[in-house]
């Protein structure tokens, strides 16, 4: 693909990144957590956010549409979206406020968590779609 080819794809993730980015940052608006204990907001964005990335991904790849989505909705939705609502860097840098403050147990709780959690939540996004895929399937 010739770098002209890109650019659409580029301006597509950038643009899902910025609704993305500030949708989690209104949540931390709206769900602050003070210094010290477990980042809820940004735990919950992380899951949910791979909670719906396992649910587009069947919706966007096992569904066969008509007329096909556009090919940009994919990135938009996935790499733009998903991507800019969850966050590596702040979980990272929540951690490291939670082992450098002392509160180690919640540290290492958090950091171990957040991963875990994150895969179980593309997991049972990818199950629940493909489950009401297949239930509206059969019905029809």
């Amino acid at each position: 693909m010739t770098s002209r080819g890109l650019l659409p794809v580029a301006l597509v993730v950038s643009a899902g990144g910025a609704l993305g980015a500030a949708a989690r940052y209104g949540a931390t608006l709206l769900w602050p957590v003070p210094d010290g204990r477990f980042p809820w907001t940004v735990f919950l964005v992380n899951a949910s956010g791979c909670a719906l990335l396992g649910v587009l991904m069947v919706l966007l790849t096992e569904v066969r549409a008509r007329p096909a989505p556009n090919p940009l909705l994919r990135p938009f939705l996935t790499t733009g979206l998903c991507g800019g609502f969850t966050t590596f860097s702040t979980y990272a840098l929540d951690t490291q406020r939670l082992l450098a403050g002392g509160h180690t147990a919640r540290g290492l709780l958090y950091l171990g968590g957040t991963p875990v959690t994150a895969l179980a939540a593309v997991w049972a996004g990818t199950a629940a779609a493909r489950s009401l895929v297949r239930d509206r399937r059969e019905a029809v």
